[in-house]
């Protein structure tokens, strides 16, 4: 805007100070009373809320940021989105999903730790907000910060009563902590070093609301209730709601009216010392892979799933967006600990470049080992080669496989697990038959398997019908015998 002052902070100092006496809403600023500078003593203008997002890694907090701005509720939201890795992922996600429902709402990126290294950041986002308000005269309804799992909401809620314009223009109206009924536990539980933050415990203890979500993961109605209890005896106010898919009334979020400086200088009464500083445990680090190019679906999910059953409990959150091989979707996939789930989502555009993104957030967990296992995932003439050398077959070698009945290929097309569950399923068909062939194709997909799927072998049966194998594996498929 070339008619806006250049210092917008002095700027928004003037005029916040005048819409404090000031006729209407905030989000009205900006017309002729403004250029008058008339003064009004008998008005109490209302602020911007701000709703912080929080929650420890893989909670839902940007599932449920997706359906606050996919409903219908008529406002105009600006989104502030903080990832604790270098590369991101969920901005993109929902600049996706915000162009599919709306051009309104506003998308602000930091990257780092909002409770500590980008609290600044956090500061000049704000304040630039304050100028599309008040010097543009834009409409702004609400702004939610959704903070990374691994932050403390503490010093961002301090961000709200520790500059002039800020206090101004926004309030502080609550606290909203996701809580993963499956795994809540389990870090409650987890013992950290004398200093250094206790993030889940500190992201229930600050909340005004508690989302308890993931609940069809604890079936046991005897296990939910301890774990509402466990959070009670952390924090006895806060109103806990179950739910599964972070699916909640958009009331439950926004305009809560929840947050209570008072209430919290009780709890905490160091709450609004700024001296004081944020220390992590060192050992839980983030670290990304951005690498243009496609994947193999079948190599990414063999690499990875061993992976999280080995080492689980050291990763806390993987979540990527992939293009994959033969697939004109994008792959998006998240994991919390060993539990893993992807799905094909947006279509890439016609002029984009088909790349792979991925974040890993966990503690003591083996860089080197992760970006190796991926790279032998990525679909180039050099991996090819290695799988094919992997496989116990070429095309055109003499082979017999077990062929039980009539199996189509929706019957047949499994996730990709391990091998034993090739045999299980030759089990299960009763022992079918021993019929000769010859393979005709490796690394085989159609049009009836899921998108990105593909098996070992085709092979085709000396009486001309076509199957495949979708394991490489004896009890499905061996050598013919002579």
């Amino acid at each position: 805007d070339a008619t806006a002052p250049r210092d917008f902070r002095g700027s928004l100092q003037r005029s916040s100070r005048l819409l404090t006496t000031a006729p209407g809403s905030l989000r009205g600023f900006g017309g002729s009373d403004m250029a008058a500078g008339r003064e009004y003593t008998d008005f109490e203008p209302s602020r911007i809320p701000v709703t912080v997002l929080t929650g420890f890694l893989g909670s839902g907090k940007t599932t449920l940021l997706n359906h606050i701005l996919t409903a219908m509720h008529g406002k105009r939201i600006a989104v502030i989105e903080n990832e604790f890795g270098a590369v991101g992922i969920d901005d993109a996600l929902l600049k996706d999903n915000i162009k599919k429902h709306t051009e309104d709402e506003i998308v602000e990126l930091l990257n780092g730790c909002v409770c500590c290294t980008v609290r600044k950041d956090l500061v000049d986002v704000l304040h630039r907000l304050g100028e599309r308000v008040v010097v543009r005269g834009e409409r702004l309804d609400a702004v939610i910060i959704e903070t990374t799992g691994m932050a403390s909401p503490g010093p961002v809620a301090q961000t709200f009563f520790a500059d002039e314009v800020i206090e101004d223009l926004f309030e502080l109206d609550g606290i909203v902590t996701l809580v993963d009924a499956k795994h809540i536990v389990q870090h409650l539980d987890e013992e950290k070093p004398e200093g250094v933050i206790h993030e889940a415990v500190e992201q229930v203890a600050f909340a005004d609301r508690l989302l308890l979500n993931k609940t069809d993961l604890v079936p046991e109605e005897e296990e939910l209730q301890r774990i509402e209890a466990r959070l009670r005896a952390i924090n006895k106010v806060a109103p806990i709601q179950r739910c599964t898919q972070s699916e909640v009334d958009v009331s439950m979020v926004l305009d809560i009216q929840a947050f209570d400086l008072d209430r919290t200088l009780e709890t905490n009464p160091n709450f609004l010392d700024l001296d004081g500083s944020s220390t992590h445990d060192a050992s839980v680090t983030s670290w990304g892979i951005h690498t243009p190019g496609e994947v193999s679906l079948m190599h990414f999910q063999r690499f990875l799933i061993p992976m999280l059953r080995r080492r689980g409990d050291q990763i806390f959150r993987m979540k990527g967006v992939l293009a994959i091989e033969g697939v004109d979707m994008r792959y998006v996939f998240h994991s919390v600990h060993m539990l893993y789930n992807g799905n094909f989502e947006a279509p890439w555009g016609p002029d984009e470049e088909r790349s792979c993104k991925l974040v890993i957030i966990g503690k003591d967990v083996d860089e080197a080992e992760v970006r190796s296992g991926f790279e032998g995932c990525i679909a180039n003439d050099e991996n090819r080669e290695k799988w094919e050398r992997a496989l116990r077959f070429k095309v055109g070698d003499a082979v017999e496989c077990k062929v039980a009945g009539d199996v189509d290929d929706e019957e047949e097309d499994e996730s990709v697990d391990d091998e034993a569950d090739g045999c299980e399923r030759s089990r299960r068909r009763g022992g079918g038959r021993w019929m000769r062939g010859t393979v005709v194709q490796l690394f085989y997909s159609n049009p009836g398997f899921r998108p990105g799927h593909r098996v070992p072998y085709q092979i085709q049966l000396e009486d001309g019908t076509l199957i495949y194998a979708p394991r490489d594996h004896d009890a499905i498929i061996r050598p013919a015998r002579t």
